[in-house]
């Protein structure tokens, strides 16, 4: 009995070691290199191919990893030979397949510095022994280095490996739907086998909208149908077996493309009319939901009455368009019969649709409200927040409780998407709010002025204010109030483009607020923004636009990029230098203190 106790005392000795060793190597280790882009906004080639090059960090990888006394050329020439994973010779850099060899090993070493790599999936098999060996200062075969068809094809299996390790972690800040015509082409990146596990999404508010959507709410189903057919993606539906035909019959029968004035965007007649349809039945839909759910204060969106009462007087100075054949002036919010029938079908299609469901998926499984990364707190648009830079209540939350409060219900809403199971209403109206509600901390201003822009001829009306946000993050007080409410360094978001050729910076001069949005898509800037934070550093990158990728593949050339650094330091920085470091340290202090106990019982014999 005495030697069973023993035996099991000893037994979970070893067990609470090796853990405690695991836990101490992941401490020592260097945090993972992370990419953070945003706001994709379904530009799906464009993100495949700047994805292939990741985003210029090759270059800085290499002159990481190898010492400062390499010249630019040799870096260059280096990155060069990888990118193209094969050895050739430059006349202005002289080195030998066995000066690369080594070079390349020297990479290598520095990016599996990092625990998480697994070196079986990412060395080729017919040289795995050898790279292991060489990783490990062990010697090889003289032919390795002598015999040039063995080199040269270990210098393209080392090339293949480092492209493999070079990123550990994407982060994603939303927005992967509407404007571009390929949100489905970027889904289906991110959740391939190649990059899922490494890949952290946080919501954008027009994720928001099509996921609210997929649950049922009508008002978004009509709002991302209209933005859909907006920017004329009929291809884009058919990918998605949808079937608009009632809807065209009824746009093209009701709304005439004659008849429309208004500031409608839609470059086809066909798209046109459907965009003006969904447009009224939208707006129908949302002032039916701000009418029944008073607390979300939105009152002053309600236009559909003032619409009507100046159809009725027959003042319609202030208007663009007139023609709203479906909108009953004695009671404006009421669907016609066959609005109802279009709204019913599409509505069927979104929530039953098995190909949209495999995309919304993804977000429902893999996203977050807001995720911490190391010493960061990564979010779409905002944490909502007051004139007077205090966090704002939002039915009775605030901060960090109602983040948490909306990632609870669209955790609840996705369960019964994907079981098909029945919608609360209540959740289904607060995706409505958390699309466009002035509280909400996906969108951060105080109205989307949609009506406005389309039927209103006051250009001032239009206007939708910015809130809180930004002018807070200038202020020392407010992001000490955010890194204490999450235990974090710095706020890293997107969703607000900024245009780095008007002098504007990413990050704040501190580099604590960090915004990665340059207006990745063509209705914006057509440029972009990503976040790189190796362990020596934190930089921002400029992304070429299209036009700029075109004329360097011409040419033959790697597309520009700008760099903007953040911050840099000297020693590398580990996972115990993070705020998950905080909880691995306590972890192990735990273990320490058991694996104490446990030897200090006397032993029984």
């Amino acid at each position: 009995m005495k030697e069973e106790r023993f035996r099991l005392k000893t037994s979970e000795l070893d067990k609470l070691a090796q853990q405690l060793l695991q836990l101490e190597d992941e401490l020592n280790s260097n945090i993972p290199v992370t990419l953070w882009i945003s706001d994709l906004h379904g530009e799906g080639d464009r993100f495949m191919n700047i994805l292939r090059g990741r985003f210029g960090m090759l270059y800085q990888t290499c002159r990481e990893a190898l010492p400062n006394t390499f010249s630019v050329d040799k870096i260059q020439y280096l990155t060069q030979l990888i990118r193209k994973k094969e050895y050739f010779e430059e006349d202005h850099v002289l080195m030998g397949t066995q000066d690369v060899i080594f070079c390349l090993v020297d990479i290598l070493k520095y990016r599996l510095a990092n625990i998480r790599h697994q070196t079986k999936n990412v060395f080729p098999p017919e040289f795995r022994n050898t790279i292991n060996r060489l990783i490990s200062g062990l010697p090889v075969p003289d032919q390795v280095f002598e015999e040039e068809i063995l080199s040269k094809r270990l210098i393209s299996h080392l090339a293949h490996s480092i492209r493999q390790v070079l990123l550990d972690r994407i982060i994603v800040l939303g927005d992967i739907f509407d404007r571009g015509p390929q949100p489905d082409k970027i889904i289906r990146i991110l959740s391939s086998l190649a990059y899922r596990d490494m890949v952290n999404y946080v919501f954008g508010n027009h994720d928001i909208l099509w996921m609210g959507a997929v649950s049922g709410n009508q008002s978004l189903v009509a709002e991302a149908m209209r933005i859909t057919c907006r920017y004329d993606h009929f291809e884009l539906m058919e990918r998605l077996n949808f079937d608009s035909s009632k809807l065209t019959d009824f746009a093209e029968k009701t709304y005439p493309v004659d008849t429309i004035t208004g500031r409608f965007k839609a470059k086809t007649g066909r798209g046109k009319s459907m965009e003006k349809a969904l447009a009224v039945i939208q707006f129908k839909l949302e002032e039916q939901t701000i009418k029944k759910y008073p607390e979300y204060e939105m009152e002053s969106r309600r236009w559909l009455e003032r619409l009507a009462t100046m159809l009725k007087s027959g003042d319609t100075s202030g208007l663009n368009d007139t023609h709203f054949p479906t909108i009953n002036l004695d009671d404006p919010l009421k669907l016609t019969a066959e609005e109802q029938e279009i709204i019913n079908d599409l509505t069927f299609q979104f929530t039953s649709n098995s190909k949209l469901k495999r995309l919304l998926s993804f977000f429902y499984k893999k996203g977050k409200t807001y995720h911490v990364h190391n010493n960061s707190l990564n979010i779409h648009a905002l944490l909502p927040s007051n004139e007077d830079g205090e966090f704002e209540y939002f039915l009775g939350r605030r901060g960090r409780d109602l983040l948490d409060f909306v990632q609870a219900t669209i955790e609840r809403v996705g369960v019964r998407y994907l079981s098909g199971d029945t919608q609360e209403e209540k959740d289904q109206a607060l995706f409505f709010y958390l699309w466009c509600g002035p509280k909400s901390p996906f969108f951060g201003k105080h109205a989307m002025k949609t009506f406005e822009r389309y039927f209103l001829l006051d250009k001032e009306s239009h206007a939708e204010r910015t809130l809180y946000w930004k002018k807070n993050l200038q202020t020392d007080e407010f992001k000490e109030k955010l890194k204490k409410e999450f235990g974090i360094q710095r706020v890293i978001f997107g969703h607000t483009p900024i245009d780095y050729l008007k002098g504007k910076q990413m990050a704040s001069s501190d580099g604590v607020a960090i915004n990665v949005d340059g207006g990745f898509a063509a209705a914006y800037y057509n440029r972009g923004h990503a976040l790189v934070h190796t362990p020596y550093q934190l930089f921002g990158i400029i992304l070429p636009t299209p036009e700029e990728m075109q004329e360097a593949a011409q040419k033959l050339e790697s597309a520009p990029l700008d760099i903007q650094l953040i911050d840099e330091f000297r020693q590398p920085m580990k996972i115990k230098d993070t705020a998950k470091g905080v909880l691995l340290k306590q972890q192990s202090h735990a273990l320490l203190r058991r694996i104490r106990e446990l030897t200090s019982e006397p032993r029984q014999v």
